[in-house]
């Protein structure tokens, strides 16, 4: 259930203050990380050839897309039709578990297409597949990381991770943030989570939509 007026306004003044913490913030990030950057551009370049960045719409808040840009993980798909276990490289695998691949998606915070806390930008297919209480994830800007990425990341299910999102929207507040961002901290040095279990990230989500279409 939605939070009560009172609780609706006093999140809607925080969330201004948020995106002035978001711009100081990110624009320092992008400023003190710019040599580390570029040391991983340099390597993505040598392991993976052209293009450097991985670039793909998503959609932020509202379900406005926007396009999300992180380091490339993965090598190009060939003819053979490669799974993404194939196509993750040793050179992603460390990228992804130590998140240096999520460095560029400072400037998506930067231009205020995300946050530094927020619910993850998942994939735009999935937009028509969320319940209605599952899509209450986008009233807010998707963050870099969110409270189900520090409770379990790709480890958990869909269910279990949209129910945090929607905890997340409901509950956000200056506390919760600098919580996330510190378990955020000791979830990527403990390295926890980065995929599901026998998955090179997480599978698919189907949607109970696309269930009853299929059983149809």
């Amino acid at each position: 259930m939605p939070p009560a007026e009172g609780t609706r306004r006093s999140q809607r003044r925080f969330d201004v203050t948020k995106r002035a913490v978001d711009v100081a913030a990110s624009a320092v990030g992008l400023v003190v990380t710019a040599p580390v950057q570029l040391v991983t551009a340099g390597a993505v370049l040598a392991a993976h050839g052209r293009p450097v960045l991985f670039r793909q719409d998503r959609p932020g808040r509202d379900g406005e897309i926007f396009e999300l840009v992180k380091f490339r993980t993965m090598r190009h798909p060939d003819a053979t039709h490669m799974t993404d276990a194939e196509r993750l490289t040793g050179l992603g695998r460390f990228l992804r578990s130590t998140s240096l691949d999520e460095l560029p998606t400072l400037w998506n915070v930067l231009k205020g297409e995300m946050s530094l806390v927020g619910p993850r930008p998942l994939l735009v297919e999935y937009l028509p597949r969320y319940s209605p209480s599952q899509a209450r994830r986008h009233e807010v800007r998707p963050g870099i990381t969110g409270l189900a990425q520090v409770s379990g990341r790709n480890a958990l299910t869909w269910d279990e991770k949209f129910a945090l999102d929607v905890e997340y929207v409901d509950n956000r507040s200056l506390r919760l943030d600098l919580t996330i961002l510190w378990r955020t901290v000791r979830s990527v040095l403990a390295r926890d989570g980065i995929s599901e279990e026998g998955q090179a990230t997480m599978t698919p989500f189907l949607g109970t939509v696309v269930e009853q279409d299929g059983a149809a």
